[in-house]
This record gives structure tokens, sequence and C-alpha cells, in this order.
């Protein structure tokens, strides 16, 4: 157990979870945006009324993967 507590150590600093809105009906593209991406991230949808989503990324990726989002035919606010 002592191993994986300390594997899972190493990477705390590695994730990163941002949070954004956008248009509803925008939300499919993204996700199949950022998947097609590389895997660059995951899109997650936390809330389709309001279209807010979660994207699970890493320090590393964010800011190539904030990039290519921004670059999107659509508007998203990251909030």
């Amino acid at each position: 157990m002592k191993a994986i507590e300390q594997a899972s150590f190493q990477f705390t600093d590695a994730d990163v979870i941002v949070h954004a809105r956008l248009e509803r009906v925008e939300m499919q593209m993204l996700d199949k945006l950022v998947e097609g991406l590389g895997h660059l991230g995951i899109v997650t949808t936390t809330n389709k009324a309001l279209g807010e989503v979660m994207i699970q990324t890493t320090k590393d990726c964010w800011p190539d993967l904030k990039k290519a989002i921004e670059k999107m035919p659509f508007e998203i606010e990251f909030i």
C-alpha cells in the first residue's frame, strides 16, 4: 500500500481542473475537438442547462490545450 501512496503523491501537482461555460449546443463539439487533440484533456459536462463543463488536463498540457480551445469556432468562458 505504501508504494501506491508514494506514486499518488508524485502526481499531486500534475492534474489541472478547469471549469468553463459555453453555449449548450457547442458542448458536444468541444468534447469532440478536445478528444481529437491527442488526449490533451478530458471534457465532462457538469451542468448541461448552464453550459458548464470541467476540463481535466495536466499542468504541462494545459497551455497547449488552452491555446487550441481559444481558437475553436465558438466562444468559451473559463470560470
